[in-house]
């Protein structure tokens, strides 16, 4: 399987061709950046009619209803990485950056992965980034699954960190590429020649934090990551600087599944802490991961919101067999205003799956403007915390849109009820263990 896997990177190698860049728009007050997260890029995915051997990702399990962008039970085939990048280059949008926010390789299970293919997959979703995007900043993350054993992230140098590092470097000084070849992360100032204070990009490996990973079992802190984190966030606020925090596992509660943190539970009362702490500083906070479209509001400890915090869905469209539902891909653009980088807007595109290969064709579309949708001013941490109560209305609609939204219009006919609703609206408001627990043990009030 490693060889079939080797072999489709092999054809995935000679497909890489450069793509012109777009011409720019006149600039405004308003500043653009995509977000693009979990790829999953399956090199085996194919088309037979043997529908158990259509990609090494199903696990062995029938595809659905496999055509040329993929299938629901299978990570993402090249095509349809490519069909992504290719929208966001023909759609001309203005952009002074990207974030990616990590996971390359596919879904398989471990024997089917090595380190060399795992370098060699994200090393060529790099190359096709900057073939689309050559003239482009792009500020990615690791993810669990870009190590071998996924989740197995160490907390020194690994030839993996050292792999990605050179895949990098067009992107990323020397000093950020120091720090990432020892732990996996890295912190690097964005100049705009717009704003008068630069933004800092903070981008942190939360897959030391993650609970499958036992390199960093009982370690207070992994790789010294937290004691480097507040010392990047306290010079940043001395000198007045603006900061973004990307990562590829989110801080918080995931919104399906009940008392689950998606990093260890005392990582996570950390993050909340630090970040409470330098919540002027912070502007945003940007992650992937669980392939579903989410909000978090932060609140301080006396409930006040202070932080806006965004997971965005995945391209891939997997879900195991198990699953009721899946995600269509999606990627996303965020507005900001140029001179506090504070968040103006997203904008959310999709590719519907089904639609694409049946007309064979991929036509991205705007699936929702989030200001519009949920009548909101801004992304700013009030005008999300006032969206959440919105949502945590009994019957309200409008969380059945955000619900749509989180599964990328994957199937309008599924409903979040009762204890679904419940995880949802106390992980959009609730990031730490006592106010959580709270909400929690209010469930009949979401109902």
């Amino acid at each position: 399987m490693e060889l079939r896997l080797a072999l489709g990177l092999a054809l995935l190698c000679s497909a890489l061709q450069a793509a012109p860049a777009g011409p720019q728009r006149p600039r405004s007050a308003v500043g653009q950046f995509w977000h693009v997260s979990d790829l999953h890029l399956d090199p085996t995915y194919h088309i037979t009619p043997d529908r158990t051997k259509v990609c090494s990702s199903s696990k062995g399990v029938n595809a659905s209803n496999p055509g040329p962008f993929g299938d629901f039970l299978c990570d993402s085939p090249y095509q349809l990485i490519l069909s992504a990048f290719e929208f966001m280059n023909d759609s001309k949008e203005q952009v002074s950056f990207m974030i990616w926010t990590g996971d390359s390789p596919p879904h398989v299970h471990v024997k089917e992965l090595s380190t060399k293919l795992v370098i060699s997959i994200i090393g060529n979703l790099s190359s096709t980034i900057r073939n689309f995007f050559p003239d482009l900043q792009v500020f990615p993350a690791l993810g669990n699954h870009d190590y071998w054993p996924q989740d197995q992230l160490p907390v020194t140098t690994s030839e993996v960190y050292n792999a990605v590092a050179d895949f990098w470097k067009p992107w990323l000084n020397d000093e950020a590429i120091s720090t990432f070849r020892k732990g996996g992360f890295y912190t690097q100032l964005f100049e705009s020649s717009n704003s008068h204070q630069p933004l800092r990009i903070i981008s942190l490996n939360t897959n030391l934090y993650y609970s499958p990973n036992k390199e960093t079992v009982n370690i207070t802190d992994p790789a010294n990551q937290f004691a480097w984190l507040e010392e990047i966030l306290e010079t940043s606020s001395q000198k007045k600087e603006k900061v973004y925090v990307i990562g590829h596992v989110p801080v918080g509660y995931l919104p399906y599944a009940r008392n689950t943190t998606a990093i260890r539970e005392y990582y996570n009362e950390r993050l909340v802490k630090i970040f409470r702490k330098y919540s002027s500083v912070i502007a945003g906070q940007f992650f992937g991961h669980t392939h579903r479209d989410s909000i978090m509001v932060l609140l301080d400890e006396e409930e006040k919101p202070v932080n806006s915090l965004f997971v965005a869905p995945a391209v891939t469209p997997v879900k195991s067999v198990l699953q009721t539902e899946s995600n269509n891909p999606g990627v996303r653009l965020y507005q900001y205003d140029i001179f506090d980088y504070s968040l103006l807007d997203l904008w959310q595109f999709y590719l519907d799956l089904r639609d694409a290969n049946k007309k064979n064709e991929s036509n991205w579309k705007l699936e929702y403007i989030l200001t519009k949708t949920y009548g909101i001013e801004d992304l700013k941490p009030e005008s999300l915390y006032e969206m959440a109560k919105q949502l945590s209305m009994p019957h309200s609609t409008l969380f059945e849109q955000y619900y749509s939204n989180y599964i990328v219009s994957y199937d309008k006919t599924i409903r979040c009820e009762e204890g679904c609703k419940t995880c949802q609206i106390c992980a959009i408001q609730y990031l730490d263990y006592s106010s959580y627990t709270d909400c929690i043990n209010q469930e009949a009030v979401w109902r």
